[in-house]
């Protein structure tokens, strides 16, 4: 008897721990299940968050282009719209615009505009403030334009400016005449600089004289030499022609251009 009781004992204690983890197997799977629902719940919100954002970039010089503007701005907009849960789906690039051009004179700002009012973004970031435009009557004018169709403009480093109100109106245009003042200021310097620079050496930018290059110096030897046997600029214009020499562009001589070169000597 104690035998078969001892059995019973050891199936039914054996039948409850089986009981018991089929309980926990099941709690655990459901606690899988509502952990990934949370999860997929998480990730449709934050994608419900996200705004959506358009970057506008601005350098004023053609020499610009190739440098390091559009990459620092670029560089500072994505670090704000990072931190401010944005995403910036499309870049507008401003190529050799200057700050004082009106909206009509800018063809990325006519395209981002387009954008705005087609796909449903409505915000735009840009670095600063003096990338949209570095004369305050022109920077309002831009901000003017999208407020009326109900778009935002963020400023990465001076997000507080974009607020409308008279205090923040009244920081951009101080703002903004500062920043013209500057522009103003390294123009002059530079043209002083330049005007040095010629007063020393008699030349400073621009294209290098003909001559300049290896192998003109012989095609300007022969120019004389025509026009000291009594060549006129059109004959010696004919002459380089009918024998190949080349001109720098690559194009015929014209005797504009052989005046030009004798004039220099």
């Amino acid at each position: 008897m104690n035998v078969r009781a001892a059995n019973r004992c050891g199936a039914g204690a054996m039948a409850g721990s089986k009981a018991k983890g089929n309980v926990v197997n099941r709690l655990i799977f459901f606690y899988r299940i509502r952990l990934t629902c949370i999860r997929a719940h998480d990730t449709i919100l934050s994608m419900e968050t996200t705004r959506k954002a358009f970057g506008y970039l601005r350098v004023s010089g053609r020499d610009q282009v190739d440098g390091d503007g559009f990459t620092r701005q670029r560089a500072e907009i994505s670090k704000w719209a990072a931190a401010n849960g944005v995403q910036i789906v499309k870049w507008f690039e401003e190529k050799g615009i200057t700050g004082t051009a009106d909206a009509i004179d800018r063809p990325a700002w006519q395209d981002l505009m387009v954008a705005l009012m087609s796909n449903g973004t409505t915000m735009v970031v840009v670095e600063k403030l003096d990338r949209l435009a570095r004369d305050p009557i022109v920077q309002e004018q831009l901000l003017l334009s999208l407020r009326k169709q109900g778009f935002e403009l963020v400023s990465a480093l001076e997000p507080e400016l974009t607020h409308d109100d008279p205090s923040r109106e009244m920081m951009r245009f101080i703002f903004g005449a500062v920043s013209r003042y500057d522009k103003k200021m390294i123009v002059l310097k530079l043209k002083a600089a330049r005007q040095r620079k010629r007063i020393q050496t008699g030349r400073c930018e621009g294209r290098k004289p003909y001559g300049a290059r290896d192998g003109e110096q012989v095609v300007i030897d022969r120019i004389l030499n025509l026009r000291t046997f009594g060549s006129n600029y059109e004959q010696i214009a004919r002459e380089l022609n009918a024998t190949g020499t080349m001109s720098r562009s690559g194009k015929p001589w014209r005797p504009a251009t052989i005046r030009r070169i004798l004039l220099a000597q």
